[in-house]
């Protein structure tokens, strides 16, 4: 006896047969934005491969706009870390949002009526209301009564300031130095010019973040934790 169950008339009604061809999904939004593109594309000479570059270009450019900038590494006034020639990506959604510079952060500024017409890029020293100074009797730079240990970062050989100063920083601005304190134009060469050589907050473009080429020098720039005992301007620890 043949166990296989048979299809009843039931069973293959209740499959409709049909011509095979695929329904029509799209809708007019579908419909209109494929013609479009086809438009775009009959136009553009080289079709979808140019616009495909033209859409990289521009994701590129909102990229560079809005969230990370190359940086090219001008002079030596950061050394050991930055190199002249070196590029860096400036993260400039850091500082957005509500966070605000820290100490220890390296930063690329506008210096346009402060140190002069270009960018600027700089370690963060104090914050607003920080009283920093030069120099304790071991030759540390002070920051609220803290002294600061750099030898991670400065420049081999250089102190941390041959020019004395003592200065109080305005909420809302930084006090900012070189790591290679012997060839950097900084914030202590501008105490007696406008701002005090300080930099406005509002204008920092952002923190450089890594370093992408030469790939050689491939790395992630971290906050240093040189000022991490720092006590704040109102004495409790930053």
């Amino acid at each position: 006896m043949d166990t296989e169950a048979q299809p009843t008339e039931r069973d293959r009604s209740s499959h409709p047969s049909g011509s095979g061809d695929t329904p029509d999904t799209e809708g007019p939004e579908e419909r209109s934005r494929s013609a479009l593109v086809s438009r775009i594309t009959d136009w553009l000479p080289g079709g979808r491969i140019t616009l495909a570059l033209l859409l990289c270009l521009l994701f590129l450019l909102l990229l560079s706009t809005f969230v990370l900038q190359p940086f090219r590494i001008p002079s030596g006034s950061m050394e050991r870390g930055l190199r002249i020639g070196d590029r860096v990506l400036v993260n400039r959604l850091a500082y957005r949002f509500g966070a605000e510079p820290q100490r220890g952060d390296v930063v690329v500024f506008d210096g346009t009526g402060y140190f002069g017409e270009a960018d600027y890029i700089k370690r963060v020293v104090g914050v607003g209301g920080d009283h920093v100074v030069c120099c304790d009797r071991e030759g540390r730079i002070q920051v609220n009564g803290r002294s600061v240990d750099e030898s991670t970062f400065l420049y081999p050989g250089d102190s941390p300031s041959t020019v004395p100063f003592d200065v109080s920083v305005p909420d809302g601005t930084l006090f900012v130095l070189g790591d290679h304190r012997g060839r950097s134009s900084d914030s202590r060469d501008h105490l007696g010019s406008p701002g005090g050589g300080m930099i406005p907050v509002d204008d920092v473009i952002g923190r450089a973040d890594w370093i992408v080429w030469p790939t050689a020098h491939l790395t992630r720039l971290h906050r240093s934790g040189a000022y991490a005992r720092v006590p704040s301007a109102d004495g409790a620890h930053g």
